[in-house]
């Protein structure tokens, strides 16, 4: 009889224990770039934290391709088509207008200084105003410095660029394009190489990075900008719905992990892969060159009224003083080490 209570004491306790195993989170992670890509790798590193800090409790599931293309992805997060996954906030023009803020010339050198920077400006102006309504947003964060690279002849003011077509990724670069009077084309990155191998385009709007990760090999110039003539925003995120259903215990590591460690992550990244790629792009013949204070002073001329224009937009979606937040974000950039 002593025997039986024991048996079923130890059948019951190998139940609760199945139980628990099978408890496991399984989130399924979509990326649109491919998974070499350093947007696929960081989003992989996060996965492993994730894994990791919740003690095997959540894991990724990551798709051997994107469940869309880069321009729908915030949507399918939001409906459930995956669960986690991430998208540049300029794919859907008009969509987001605080986040513009970290698409303007001229901020940093730095992915890592610009998306630590970013992030502390969302969690504190941005994310009480619901700008990513309708997903649990998991961090935001920038590329590097955003370059002119072209592939016949170099850009040294912006008479020469008024004479190209370029393709460019949206958001502040693409009303700054229209101010200057140049012939720009609105198309996600993955697009680029057909666009230039075949002549459609004759240059694209760039971090370094992407030179590399699309096998631009047919760029010969490029043309910087202190603090980058561009950048772009990005946001990391999960469907709402399944964050919600999540246990507090595991919501807390979600959240832990989420934030400046998640905006690290990707920064971090992006500057390790922008190095790698300017010394291929010694090996690729890519002619660098710096936009002279002429070409600099152009740009920023046609951007001062964008900002003023962005400041309108944002104080009318209930921002306080976009000026002095936006002050506040290139002073946090500076202090990012």
């Amino acid at each position: 009889m002593k025997t039986r209570h024991v048996f079923a004491a130890a059948l019951s306790t190998a139940v609760l224990a199945s139980g628990a195993a099978s408890a496991q989170t399984v989130f399924t992670v979509s990326s649109w770039l491919p998974p070499t890509h350093t947007l696929s790798t960081a989003q992989k590193s996060w996965c492993d934290l994730l894994e990791k800090d919740s003690a095997g409790r959540m894991k990724c599931n990551t798709l051997p391709k994107g469940v869309v293309a880069a321009p729908g992805t915030f949507d399918a997060v939001r409906d459930g088509l995956a669960d986690i996954s991430y998208t540049v906030d300029g794919y859907t023009p008009g969509r987001f207008i605080n986040t513009q803020v970290a698409e303007f010339p001229f901020l940093g050198d730095s992915a890592t200084a610009t998306s630590l920077a970013y992030q502390r400006v969302y969690s504190k102006y941005f994310a009480p105003l619901g700008e990513h309504r309708g997903v649990k947003t998991l961090a935001v964060f920038t590329h590097g410095p955003g370059i002119i690279f072209t592939v016949k002849q170099p850009v040294a003011s912006a008479a020469d660029a008024a004479k190209l077509k370029f393709r460019i990724g949206g958001g502040n670069i693409n009303e700054l394009s229209k101010a200057m009077g140049w012939n720009t084309t609105l198309k996600p990155a993955p697009e680029s190489f057909e666009m230039l191998s075949t002549g459609v385009m004759d240059g694209t709007f760039f971090p370094d990075e992407s030179v590399v990760s699309f096998k631009l090999s047919m760029v010969k110039h490029a043309t910087t900008f202190p603090g980058g003539l561009y950048n772009t925003s990005f946001v990391f995120m999960m469907n709402e719905d399944k964050y919600k259903a999540l246990s507090a215990q595991d919501k807390a590591v979600v959240d832990k992990i989420s934030g400046e460690t998640a905006a690290r992550i990707f920064g971090e990244g992006w500057d390790r892969v922008d190095a790698s790629s300017r010394e291929q792009q010694k090996t690729q013949g890519v002619t660098r060159i710096t936009a002279d204070a002429a070409f600099v002073q152009a740009v920023k001329d046609k951007q001062a009224a964008l900002e003023n224009k962005w400041a309108e937009a944002a104080q009318a979606k209930g921002l306080k003083d976009p000026k002095a937040v936006l002050a506040e974000f290139r002073a946090e950039i500076a202090k990012v080490k």
